[in-house]
């Protein structure tokens, strides 16, 4: 607002209460191999149950990576997992010529390699399972285009075969239509013939459809699939929708189209469409319908009477968890994703007025190479993109034998962003199931010994034994998960700044047995080069047992509580600084800043995370040089409260006649 003019009075404000926020510092990051979910993108996990929606459940391949991010959330809530992109993972499809559609950026637009697929030009069939891996197999996918695919009167049966003699049963059988009459059949169509006396209320179950020749069997299913009679050749079978009992009525036309037709009721724009658990390789249970979606739009724009999407490949790309809509079924399709028009546009059917598909081609994912592994942890490089504190980075190789190659890569990505811990177990090889511990010691040292020295990386000592619930087994899984869980807890129970380790904070939970269990005399091995023993004391629970950075000298950050003490206050400092940028680099804008940090400081303080500090922020480190600059400086020091990692107790016996005084030497 520009200054008065005349008498008047002008109002304005200026803001001096900014201060220091403190950030998360619990939040867990990771990679996971999986059959089911998004890939290539960073998604928030908050629980288990969670992890097994999206991801689905923990399999021989992906088991070290699966109870990883379920370890982690055992101790806390929050943990961002992308999964891997393994080597031949594709969709199911219905056409059976598989593609790979990683998530929903690759089908809207391309991500370069593949897709995009929203524009119906992959020409792969009506439907392809949401996420790649071989759980999409398992789907199988149920449209009803029109009333006429809803129910219908068809052509005379002729030729039927395989009546049932007295006593005589048989799998299926089949009936033999007049010409053209065949497409109308498709796979799950339920046949009846009302109109001869004995077969009134049975039906059957389309198997199969090869021209004219339909095979089916009894539905339900008993043991007498045969027919009651014959079959004449004049009658007239009746076709209804497998899953006509699963919605109200037939499709015909939405009354969004009518109002756009302006009372029109020639649009015949409705379908209904279902997904299937066929398999039941998804909920356990075959034939589970995992989606309805009723009286979808064949016209585009269209909206449910309650402002939603109704347009079919919007709704199904906006509502579903299992599928994607890949291109419009075969035949002529006049007016089909257009906007109909108040004379009345009639959306015209397909060639089958109903179509049921069963989804193939689906292929597993399989265990990554190191290369496949770290392309999926690039997605954490950018701190502004994705927020996170804790890396986990799973098992150390691909198939257990030791490897530094990913230690070294996920080492560089947090020094790199400065604001993150990674943790790192050493190769499954080194301690499950060797011969004695004197090896697996041995081991361990010699794989750390090849770490990049660090203060940003975390190594523990090895695997715990744990149960896996979803299939009845014991799995061997690496500790980082835990040690990452425990700074989580501690932040919970205190701050960022305090020891994970110890009996109070460094519990590990869910452990059956450890592979390594280090003596005292291996825990000082262990410790001396860099590693954090975790220690199984008979009647006080598996423990994480030291709390050193991967850092190579002697240094308050080769301690785990000072190095997360200076990413708490140096993110949160810096995040605060930012109100300085583009002021000027005066007194006021210095003292403003110091206004922030001080009580923040002293906040830190009283929580005991350091013993003192300064910040400078004065015309001593604001020199006229700086300021030409367009810089602006502040140097903070800080004295970091250290943690007790050695007791030393003496117990000294004095006779009965000697006073304390003259022994301690004072009074």
């Amino acid at each position: 607002m520009a200054d008065l003019v005349s008498p008047g009075v002008q109002v304005k404000e200026k803001d001096l209460t900014a201060s220091v926020r403190s950030e998360p510092t619990s939040i867990g990051a990771g990679t996971i191999v999986a059959d089911w979910g998004p890939m290539n993108e960073v998604i928030t996990i908050s629980d288990e149950t969670q992890l097994v929606d999206i991801f689905g459940k923990p399999n021989v391949i992906n088991y070290e990576y699966w109870f990883s991010a379920a370890n982690f959330l055992n101790y806390t809530s929050t943990l961002r997992l992308v999964r891997m992109e393994t080597t031949g993972v594709k969709n199911a499809g219905v056409s059976g010529t598989a593609v790979l559609i990683p998530n929903t950026t690759s089908y809207e637009v391309g991500d370069g390699t593949n897709g995009p697929f929203a524009d119906g030009s992959a020409n792969v069939g009506q439907f392809a399972a949401r996420f790649p891996g071989g759980l999409g197999n398992s789907l199988k996918v149920s449209a009803c285009w029109t009333g006429a695919g809803y129910s219908k009167a068809t052509g005379a049966g002729a030729g039927a075969t395989g009546v049932v003699a007295s006593g005589g049963t048989l799998n299926t059988v089949t009936v033999t239509f007049g010409t053209g009459e065949g497409a109308n059949w498709v796979k799950g169509d339920i046949m009846s013939f009302p109109t001869i006396a004995v077969e009134k209320g049975q039906k059957y179950s389309v198997v199969s459809v090869a021209g004219e020749v339909v095979t089916i069997k009894r539905y339900p299913v008993v043991n007498a699939v045969g027919f009651k009679t014959t079959i004449p050749a004049t009658t007239v079978a009746t076709k209804t929708w497998q899953y006509y009992d699963q919605f109200d009525a037939a499709p015909a036309t939405t009354s969004w189209c009518k109002n756009m037709q302006q009372g029109a009721t020639t649009g015949l724009d409705e379908m209904h469409i279902i997904v299937v658990d066929e398999d039941g390789d998804i909920t356990g249970v075959s034939g589970t319908i995992l989606e309805k979606y009723e009286s979808l739009s064949k016209f585009a724009g269209a909206v449910t009477d309650s402002g939603d999407n109704n347009y079919w490949w919007d709704a199904i790309y906006i509502g579903s968890s299992y599928i994607y809509v890949m291109d419009d079924p075969a035949g002529t399709l006049t007016n089909w994703g257009v906007a109909p028009n108040p004379d009345g546009t009639t959306a015209m059917v397909p060639t089958a007025a109903s179509q049921t598909s069963s989804l193939s081609g689906g292929i597993a994912s399989v265990a990554p190479t190191d290369g496949e592994r770290m392309a999926a942890f690039d997605r954490f490089e950018d701190p502004d993109e994705v927020d996170m504190n804790l890396l986990i980075a799973g098992p150390a190789s691909v198939n257990g034998a030791s490897s530094t190659t990913l230690a070294v890569d996920l080492i560089d990505l947090v020094e790199k962003r400065k604001d993150a811990v990674v943790f790192l177990s050493p190769h499954r090889d080194a301690v499950v199931k060797v011969a004695n511990s004197y090896t697996q010691a041995t081991n361990v040292t010699t794989w750390a010994d090849l770490i990049s020295s660090s203060s940003y990386a975390v190594i523990d000592s090895g695997y715990k034994k744990m149960y896996d619930k979803y299939n009845d087994v014991f799995r061997w899984v690496p500790l980082g998960a835990d040690i990452a869980g425990c700074c989580a807890r501690t932040d919970a129970v205190e701050d960022a700044w305090w020891s994970p380790g110890g009996l109070n904070r460094g519990q590990i939970r869910g452990a059956v047995e450890l592979a390594f269990n280090p003596t005292q005399t291996q825990r000082d091995e262990l410790y001396r080069k860099r590693v954090n023993p975790v220690v199984t004391f008979p009647g006080e629970g598996t423990v994480l047992w030291g709390d050193k950075t991967a850092l190579a000298q002697n240094s308050a950050f080769s301690r785990i509580n000072v190095r997360r003490l200076f990413i708490t206050i140096e993110e949160a400092i810096a995040k605060a600084s930012r109100t300085v940028l583009f002021e000027f680099n005066d007194t006021f804008t210095r003292e403003n800043f110091l206004g922030m940090v001080n009580p923040y400081m002293r906040d830190v303080m009283a929580r005991r995370g350091v013993t003192d500090f300064l910040v400078v922020c004065d015309e001593t480190n604001n020199t006229g040089q700086v300021i030409d600059n367009n810089e602006f400086r502040a140097d903070i020091y800080v004295k970091p409260a250290r943690s007790i990692n050695f007791i030393t107790l003496t117990f000294i016996a004095t006779r009965t006649d000697v006073a304390f005084s003259e022994v301690v030497g004072r009074a």
